[in-house]
């Protein structure tokens, strides 16, 4: 039988917005794109990563040298796509060694039309992005032309300002069933209302785990699609984008704190849950994207090590308590390596908690798992024993 030798890779070359330039070979599709570089240091997880809806237009580059060594298959996916802008990774896996995989990480880039670049020296990217900041790129295997493309990536579309959440959510609500073992004979023990930011697939499997049914909702729903549910809670999922350009989101979320409905938030949910207490967010100088993250839980003292993908964060004070229209709003999670705030809780004049979110992704598909006590955490919210 006659062999075959491996297609040559096209080159490809990748362009950051101050003229920095890497040389590579075209991985995934060919092509050109354009979005906002950003780095992960997550080991494992990265079907999660590429199909987790809060990278929508960002260009992600991994920290570990070696991608796509357990290839893809079908069930750790997200969400319904791979919403990454791109991708760079320094040695791809060229065979893929997993009993699960059911196809390769180049193959699945291709089929998506996820334009990709190998043979990057990602090391020296990161460390780039970690002294100038996140800023955004393009990758091109149609053309080597650097300053070409710098002119393109500079007429490109910048982060900040974008209000993205409407772009990934679902365009119909649907209903995820609390599992039948956690429910109670007269059905399940709590209904949630989930709206839908760009949220992964696994959140509401953990709720419906601890027995919730939870109705997932469009970005653009209003308060009053929120109470034709009945529900006992309200939960704000993660999603791409500036909070400070997501403005009816918050609108709902203060009518739902009005009204005294339990709420829980997790990354840009949180970041939204501060807008609507009254503070301001920011942008990080290069963001926190990875599952390495430790993380204090103020109310317990207990570090966790967790899971982020955020470019934004909340600016609130971190000591002592802050007076809003619907109670006192606090810091309750705090990150270790720099301070930012992690974690908010609202409560009311005696203590009791009203509302509560977290910056990082408690659900963490591909781990770590510390931080998974926050699902139990607004159960007894509903419960109303907090």
């Amino acid at each position: 039988m006659p062999s075959h030798a491996p297609t040559q890779p096209a080159p490809a070359i990748l362009v950051l917005e101050d003229g920095r330039t890497f040389h590579g070979e075209a991985f995934g599709a060919e092509g050109e794109t354009f979005g906002e570089a950003v780095f992960n240091t997550g080991m494992t997880g990265y079907q999660e990563t590429l199909t987790d809806p809060s990278y929508h237009r960002q260009v992600v580059v991994m920290t570990a040298p070696h991608v796509g060594n357990t290839g893809v298959n079908d069930e750790d996916p997200e969400s319904r796509q791979i919403w990454v802008a791109g991708y760079v990774v320094r040695d791809p896996a060229r065979v893929p060694s997993s009993w699960r995989a059911t196809r390769s990480l180049d193959d699945e880039l291709r089929a998506q039309g996820v334009v990709g670049i190998s043979g990057v020296d990602t090391r020296a990217l990161t460390r780039h992005l970690r002294e100038r900041g996140a800023m955004r790129v393009g990758i091109s295997s149609t053309t080597t032309d650097a300053d070409a493309l710098l002119a393109r990536v500079k007429e490109s579309g910048e982060m900040a300002g974008s209000e993205l959440a409407g772009e990934v959510s679902t365009a119909e609500a649907y209903v995820v069933p609390a599992a039948s073992t956690s429910s109670t004979t007269d059905g399940p023990r709590f209904r949630v209302a989930a709206l839908d930011l760009g949220i992964k697939t696994m959140t509401p499997f953990r709720m419906a785990e601890r027995g919730i049914e939870v109705h997932v909702l469009p970005a653009t729903s209003s308060l009053e699609d929120v109470l034709a549910v009945e529900p006992d809670g309200l939960f704000f999922s993660n999603g791409p984008g500036d909070p400070a350009a997501t403005t009816a989101q918050v609108e709902l979320l203060r009518g739902a704190l009005e009204r005294g409905l339990p709420y829980f938030g997790i990354c840009f949910g949180n970041q939204l849950f501060g807008r609507a207490l009254g503070f301001e967010t920011y942008k990080l100088k290069y963001g926190h994207r990875g599952i390495n993250q430790p993380v204090m839980d103020r109310t317990t003292g207990k570090v966790e090590v967790t899971a982020h993908n955020h470019g934004f964060a909340v600016d609130a004070p971190l000591e002592g308590s802050t007076t809003t229209p619907y109670g006192e709003a606090s810091v309750s999670h705090v990150c270790l390596n720099d301070d930012v705030v992690e974690g908010l809780e609202l409560r009311d004049a005696a203590g009791a908690l009203k509302a509560f979110s977290v910056q990082y992704h408690p659900e963490a598909a591909a781990g770590p798992h510390d931080a998974a006590y926050l699902f139990d955490r607004f159960v007894a919210l509903m419960e109303g024993g907090l």
